[in-house]
């Protein structure tokens, strides 16, 4: 009687012992790490002026298949996908998207992945919202809801970017206010999704610090949008006032032009570390009215301190106004390329 005891007694052991083991095991399948997500997101480009116009092919650029395999074999990772969902949805509740405009994008997005890129998907210019949040703050919320329903179920290689620099009418208060509602509405059908959020202020590194993150959300990454200095980035660009006066503005990596980039991402940097959470550079790029040369320069220095501080990176963008690649002569601009991949 002894001796069963004693048996019964070591078998209750390692079952005791195994069942933890597989328990820990499976737990940890399930956690998603915002770090390990993040590290998969460069080198990455965004596949702009298409999905986020108010109609695809409005502003010169319709995604072709093809698109996904040259930005795969030409050594990227990742693609970010711009969408404009505000003007292809219900301006009343239910605030129902359109079927064949959520088609096409599930269609862009499968072409994504089965090309094995990292897919990032946001909401990009809801300018409705940045004029009048409150106004919009329900509507905001279902479309979230929608886009959550129908991607529940892809693999965690899809991030979904919570809204595309916060602006006007947006301030800080509000949208520390509504992006975390915005986080629960997703986390009722995508528990581990990664998800992305920038801060108001147009994305920059200005309100970083105003930036409230609950406590309890961990699956996070922490986007900021990278133009410095603007005058040089955006010259001559069409959307922005005074701009043409800025024509001829050049970036030659002078030490104090290094300087200033490098002190950017050590502030960014610093607040990463402080607040433990990944940091992506989702958009940065010089428009093509700069100089090729200063151009290449500047994206190489990004790319540079992107690296020096393990920040993920998405070059804005792929074939427009700012584009690597050349959809006239199907070809990637070979100092743009240089400096995004071969270094």
């Amino acid at each position: 009687m002894k001796n069963f005891l004693i048996i019964f007694l070591v078998n209750l052991l390692i079952m005791c012992s195994s069942s933890s083991t597989v328990n820990s095991v499976d737990e940890g399948d399930t956690i998603i790490d915002p770090f390990k997500i993040n590290s998969k997101l460069y080198p990455g480009i965004n596949l702009g002026n298409a999905l986020e116009a108010p109609n695809e092919g409005d502003w010169g650029v319709t995604i072709q298949e093809t698109y996904f395999s040259i930005i795969k074999e030409s050594g990227f990772n990742s693609v970010r996908i711009p969408i404009r969902w505000s003007t292809h949805a219900e301006v009343d509740s239910p605030y129902t998207i359109a079927t064949d405009f959520m088609n096409r994008v599930k269609y862009v997005v499968d072409l994504a992945l089965e090309n094995d890129l990292y897919t990032v998907i946001n909401i990009h210019h809801y300018e409705e919202i940045f004029e009048n949040p409150r106004a919009h703050r329900e509507r905001f919320l279902a479309l979230w809801k929608q886009i959550s329903d129908t991607f529940q179920d892809y693999p965690s290689d899809l991030v979904f970017e919570i809204l595309n620099e916060p602006h006007d009418n947006f301030t800080v208060d509000l949208w520390n206010d509504y992006f975390p509602q915005a986080i629960d509405t997703i986390r009722r059908t995508n528990p581990d999704r990664t998800l992305i959020v920038g801060t108001a202020g147009w994305g920059g590194i200005s309100a970083l610090n105003n930036l409230e993150i609950p406590d309890d959300e961990q699956n996070l990454i922490i986007t900021i949008h990278y133009y410095e200095p603007f005058h040089f980035t955006h010259q001559g660009a069409e959307w922005s006032d005074g701009s043409e006066a800025w024509l001829g503005t050049t970036w030659s990596a002078t030490l104090e032009e290094v300087t200033s980039m490098k002190n950017h991402f050590d502030q960014i940097d610093a607040w990463a570390t402080e607040n433990n959470r990944p940091i992506y550079i989702g958009e940065f790029g010089a428009y093509h009215k700069a100089d090729m040369y200063s151009r290449h320069l500047w994206t190489g220095y990004v790319v540079n301190q992107c690296q020096q501080h393990n920040f993920s990176w998405a070059y804005w963008e792929f074939c427009s106004g700012f584009g690597a690649w050349d959809p006239v002569s199907e070809t990637w601009h070979e100092l743009l390329i240089q400096a995004l991949i071969q270094g």
